[in-house]
């Protein structure tokens, strides 16, 4: 996944929506390089936070963490 941000982060609105936009991109690479699918690693997240998941065990949800086959990449 090559996200070209350069030019896109013009579009953003303000430079806080940039600044969330590179926050993003930078967890959804770390998910790819941790051999997950970003996409399903996000909707899975989102959806385990919808869920209930306890704020303070969030640290559970980063890429790096993450053990669940299903959200493997296919090599």
């Amino acid at each position: 996944m090559l996200i070209s941000t350069r030019k896109n982060f013009l579009f953003l609105g303000s430079e806080a929506g940039g600044k969330r936009a590179a926050d993003l991109y930078t967890v959804l690479e770390t998910a790819r390089l941790n051999g997950l699918n970003p996409e399903a690693w996000l909707a899975e997240a989102i959806d385990r936070m919808a869920r209930g998941h306890p704020i303070n065990r969030l640290d559970e949800l980063l890429p790096w963490n993450c053990r669940e086959p299903a959200l493997q990449s296919p090599a």
